[in-house]
């Protein structure tokens, strides 16, 4: 299990997922990420920073947003 920071790309408040832009990584983007449901929807804006929770570094679908900060 990892924590990683990110960049917010899209917030999907239907299903509570998102894209994100990992840090260091220019170019590449996670989809379909989930998103803690206790992180209030109107925090989710884009370009902001959020840590996420890797239980399985190699996939990405096993991924969480825990946190939104500045």
């Amino acid at each position: 299990m990892s924590v990683k920071k990110a960049v917010l790309k899209s917030f999907n408040s239907g299903n509570y997922t998102a894209t994100i832009q990992l840090s260091g990584s220019y170019k590449a983007y996670l989809e379909g990420v989930s998103v803690a449901r206790n992180l209030p929807a109107v925090e989710m804006a884009l370009e902001r920073k959020v840590a996420v929770i890797f239980f399985d570094e190699h996939n990405p679908k096993e991924a969480v947003v825990v946190a939104v900060y500045t």
